[in-house]
């Protein structure tokens, strides 16, 4: 099915999302790979409904929807992928492509966080409700909860995401929490890695809502990648790692992502940019490279 095709597709015949959904054939979760003991590996693709499609230098890298979707196809055909994380558009395209068959498919949660705003911390939950995720047979949800303790739009994201994992409870839906400590630096942004950032992070992310059974935690490998033995300690809940950008370093990322692997609570990898963008623009050996490290 082509990008035509797809326009064509929503605008006559918008119930065919729906069917696709309701035919899709699912796997277990976790699943996994056969050989990986349920660990995963699933390729990101929720930055765009932030307002962030830049990758590097390249400001509007994921600006071109033709361009992402035919990277995540080839992504999510290599062998050992298990699935995909995205907002309902992009899923929805995928859904139609045939690519989620016998995938793993996520839904983004909190996308109103727009990259850049002054409501940036206040991250609404614009994306997926853990209803959605269940009529659609979705297999887990994602919340993205970003915390600085100077900003009071952080106590608003912090109340909606325990509700958020209440809701998803209810459905056994399992939902990925990426918490992190941050704050802003000339008016933007900036994500704390420092070891005690992340462990405080990951305090605050296990003991939301009223359990914490279809928790998982999604984290970055901390500034000091030997920090993250006793960081992971902080919690019995099962890690993903996240990808984010490599700073060029392609190399010395993967093999941060491979200490990381060995620790006892993390169980595989979430991977966007890095992955669908990389330096030398072969989609298809960096993802290979990923599931290697598992």
């Amino acid at each position: 099915m082509s990008i035509s095709d797809l326009v064509e597709v929503r605008a006559r015949h918008p119930e065919a999302i729906a069917q696709a959904a309701a035919r899709r054939a699912r796997r277990p979760f976790p699943g996994g790979a056969d050989g990986r003991g349920g660990r995963l590996m699933i390729v990101a693709a929720d930055h765009p409904a932030r307002g962030a499609l830049g990758v590097g230098a390249d400001r509007l890298a994921m600006a071109s929807r033709v361009d992402l979707l035919e990277r995540l196809v080839l992504a999510l055909s290599r062998p050992g992928v298990d699935g995909v994380l995205g907002t309902a558009d992009v899923l929805e395209d995928l859904l139609l492509l045939g690519a989620l068959e016998g995938k793993v498919a996520i839904g983004s949660m909190n996308r109103g966080g727009l990259a850049g705003a002054a409501f940036e911390l206040d991250d609404r939950y614009t994306g997926y409700r853990a209803e959605d995720l269940a009529r659609l047979r979705f297999d887990a949800g994602k919340a993205l909860l970003r915390i600085d303790y100077d900003d009071a739009g952080s106590l608003a994201t912090l109340a909606a995401t325990a509700r958020a994992i209440d809701d998803m409870a209810a459905h056994r839906l399992p939902v990925f929490v990426e918490p992190f400590l941050s704050r802003r630096v000339d008016g933007k942004v900036r994500n704390d890695l420092g070891g005690e950032a992340v462990a405080r992070s990951i305090a605050i992310a296990s003991g939301l809502a009223g359990t914490s059974a279809y928790t998982w935690l999604k984290l970055p490998v901390t500034e000091n990648p030997d920090d993250m033995a006793w960081v992971c300690e902080t919690s019995t809940l099962p890690v993903v790692l996240l990808g984010g950008e490599t700073g060029g370093d392609q190399e010395g990322t993967y093999e941060k992502w491979r200490k990381a692997l060995a620790l006892p609570t993390v169980r595989g990898l979430v991977v966007g940019r890095s992955l669908l963008y990389p330096p030398d623009g072969d989609v298809a050996a960096a993802v290979d490279t990923a599931v290697g490290l598992l």
